[in-house]
């Protein structure tokens, strides 16, 4: 894990701030959301233990549609049309009707920073709540709105008992990100690895971003992935991992706005999070802007949010199942043949643009700043 670049001691002054909406968490959906409120003339702050863009915990891919309309396309290392799958038995390319891209984590977040620049930013850890506010290590925030953007721990919740490995419902995946470079997204569906769960080898730019997730949270990851990287003749060096919710939570909750992993807002059976993390926090930049116009109240906004997320219920509902069944075979001749089906480019597109359209691109694109212009020509 990099060295952290956060400041320290003096350095880090009391917080007594009263502020419109307060968005805690600074990743993929806490900057959507501060970006979606650019221009509505609300106090923003923005909370993080991290500066921005220093801690990535995934292996960063999504498809290539959400990072051009995002105006993110600048921080892309790669891209792919189809998807390399291993099995004990053989290998198969699925073909995508859509490309997927690796991304620079630090590049993607500058630039969402840039878009959402009238939002003030500090390096806090957010404890809970207390005294009328939000309580963080530096002092107590006061907001009309709070974001829940810190991810799968949901710090901001007041459910009794804690969201705790590995008894929650949580994958777990760990990965590391030797030299090298490759042409193909590569999957291995293989019990040698995992016995619930997959490999993968993603390829970016002067870099190879290799582990493996399993679906079930008391299986441990860090020997197969050693292994793994071992066989690809790879040196492990250092390894980042994360906790990966798999069901769909409550994305309200006492007033408190939740999104992200903090909402379970990741895709069961592939642990895809950071489309669905722009997608919800793009409808919850919506609720919020109308609210904070007048067009709405708070607790309609809450609402409308809330039943938005709880829309989706279904289609997480059927991945779950997906990925439970999926963790029962892994490895085993009814999966291997399923695999092996998916070589028909015309089923691989029948399933993957029904798979994409669970949470599909913004129709329009998000105008591009002076900020990102410069960014993106560095």
């Amino acid at each position: 894990m990099p060295a952290r670049a956060t400041k320290r001691g003096a350095e880090r002054t009391s917080l007594d701030v009263d502020c419109d909406v307060l968005v805690c968490g600074a990743s993929f959906a806490g900057l959507t959301v501060a970006r979606a409120l650019e221009g509505s003339g609300a106090r923003v702050m923005v909370l993080d233990r991290y500066e921005i863009g220093e801690r990535q915990t995934s292996a960063c891919a999504a498809p290539t549609e959400w990072l051009e309309r995002l105006g993110l396309a600048s921080s892309v290392r790669q891209t792919f049309d189809e998807l390399v799958v291993h099995t004990p038995r053989s290998s198969v390319r699925w073909s995508l009707p859509f490309t997927f891209s690796t991304f620079d984590y630090a590049e993607l977040c500058a630039l969402l920073r840039a878009g959402g620049r009238s939002s003030e930013f500090e390096t806090a850890t957010v404890a809970g709540f207390a005294d009328g506010g939000v309580a963080t290590d530096r002092g107590t925030i006061r907001a009309s709105y709070v974001v829940d953007a810190l991810g799968w721990r949901r710090v901001l919740s007041s459910a009794p008992s804690p969201i705790q490995p590995p008894n929650a419902r949580l994958s777990r995946g760990l990965e590391v990100h030797p030299a090298g470079n490759g042409e193909d997204m590569e999957f291995w569906i293989d019990r040698r690895y995992i016995r619930a769960g997959y490999a993968w080898s993603f390829p970016a730019g002067e870099e190879l971003r290799v582990g493996v997730g399993s679906f079930e949270p008391r299986d441990h990851v860090k020997v197969p992935t050693l292994a793994l990287a071992a066989e690809l003749d790879l040196q492990a060096g250092s390894f980042q991992g994360n906790w990966i919710p798999h069901k769909l939570r409550a994305a309200t909750e006492n007033g408190v706005f939740f999104v992200g992993d903090s909402a379970g807002h990741c895709l069961p059976l592939t642990a895809e999070g950071i489309r669905p993390a722009f997608y919800f926090a793009l409808a919850l930049g919506r609720e919020l802007r109308a609210a904070l116009a007048g067009h709405s109240t708070r607790e309609q906004a809450l609402a409308r949010y809330g039943a938005f997320s709880r829309r989706h219920a279904p289609q997480f509902g059927f991945m779950l199942w997906a990925q439970h069944l999926a963790g029962r075979t892994t490895g085993r001749a009814p999966l291997n043949w399923l695999v092996e089906r998916f070589d028909s480019r015309r089923l691989s597109h029948w399933v993957f643009e029904r798979y994409y359209r669970i949470t599909p691109p913004p129709a329009h694109e998000w105008p591009v700043t002076p900020a990102e212009a410069l960014l993106a020509g560095r």
